[in-house]
């Protein structure tokens, strides 16, 4: 008989690496990137300058922050045979399905090739990326739409040009703002699974391509960047706030999961969904419209009486983006927009020091088995 299992399951709170990208303490709620407080980046930092953060580890002098603007600013436009593939696609592949295979052709343009893995030349791939995969996502929402598409600018932020090729006119201040700070928010969270898989495929000294495909790959899935369209999904099923009582006590006697609440590290509020539900509120107030913010609070006061379990950075973010007007199987797409600044941090730390990532597994099958000639089975 095979022993006890010694690893935790889904390996919980299993320390597999070093890293000084991003700090989590789950008791207290902090989240910290490079040591700055999430709060306090929120409140007064760019995207662009946390993007700088996370790769050389502090934040931007003036003039480094101009250098990586200008750099992001001239490769935002994505070669036009990646272009057409995206317009290519069947209409009923989802939007994450197109922008893993649009990053993987993505690769076979770069300048620096494939075999380059220098830090400089990884550099490079991840400015390309993090301008890059903006505009793929915006593509992606034109096309699908049937409308023509908004080419980037070189003046702006990451921010103001995804809105502003996403619905072809100027951004609204506060849309821009609220963009800015939702970036920032899910540009990093230490070892998540699309990180880890993203160190894992670096750790073979793969090209940052690959490695960023695999953090894709994983983001994909509705326990980690998909949670929020089920949010969204799910406020949009229930309809109206005089329901939300009824449908929700529903779901807790069919003892179904609501997405959105809950985390693995976190056992007080997650710091970004702080953020989040005021941006929520700011957006339905100026929009007149404060439905999806009301029936977000009400579920997340049942689902804390109920089952006392804290809102996490997906459930808030729905109705954030539902009230900008941004289509919901575009959300983890935008996830993808922001957490690119993060996946290529990891992967230029994991290359600095690397040891190919090779765990072990607790064996629990039979051992002693011998085998029997096909026709005596």
């Amino acid at each position: 008989m095979a022993s006890a299992p010694s690893s935790a399951a889904g390996l919980e709170d299993v320390v597999a690496a070093t890293s000084s990208i991003c700090f989590l303490d789950g008791k207290q709620g902090r989240l910290l990137y490079r040591g700055y407080d999430i709060h306090d980046l929120v409140e007064h930092a760019s995207f662009e300058e946390v993007v700088y953060a996370l790769w050389h580890g502090d934040l931007p002098t003036r003039a480094q922050l101009d250098q990586l603007n200008a750099s992001l600013a001239e490769v935002r436009e994505i070669p036009e045979p990646v272009i057409k593939l995206l317009q290519d696609f069947p209409k009923n592949a989802t939007p994450m399905e197109t922008l893993r295979t649009a990053v993987s052709a993505l690769s076979a343009y770069d300048p620096d090739g494939f075999r380059d893995n220098s830090i400089p030349a990884n550099l490079r791939k991840a400015e390309r990326l993090t301008a890059q995969i903006p505009t793929i996502t915006a593509y992606i929402k034109r096309i699908r739409a049937g409308e023509p598409l908004v080419h980037p600018r070189k003046a702006g932020s990451i921010a103001e040009n995804l809105l502003y090729m996403m619905f072809g006119t100027e951004p609204e201040e506060l849309n821009s703002r609220t963009m800015n700070i939702a970036l920032i928010l899910h540009a990093d969270h230490e070892l998540n699974a699309s990180t880890f898989a993203a160190r894992v495929t670096a750790a073979t000294l793969s090209d940052m391509y690959s490695s960023i495909v695999s953090g894709i790959g994983a983001l994909a899935g509705p326990l980690h960047g998909g949670a929020n369209e089920d949010v969204m999904k799910m406020l949009l099923r229930i309809g109206e706030e005089a329901k939300v009582e009824s449908e929700v006590r529903g779901i807790f006697e069919r003892k179904e999961k609501i997405s959105g609440f809950g985390h693995r590290v976190y056992r007080t509020e997650d710091p970004r969904a702080t953020h989040l539900r005021k941006m929520s509120e700011e957006l339905g107030r100026r929009a007149g419209e404060l439905k999806w913010f009301n029936m977000s609070r009400h579920i997340e006061q049942l689902v804390m009486q109920e089952k006392h379990l804290y809102c996490n950075v997906d459930f808030y973010s729905a109705s954030t983006y539902y009230t900008m007007g941004i289509p919901v199987d575009l959300y983890t797409p935008i996830f993808a927009c922001s957490r690119i600044s993060g996946w290529s941090a990891h992967v230029l730390e994991q290359l600095s020091n690397n040891r190919l990532i090779r765990p072990r597994a607790e064996y629990t099958g039979p051992t002693e088995r011998t085998y029997t000639p096909i026709d005596r089975r």
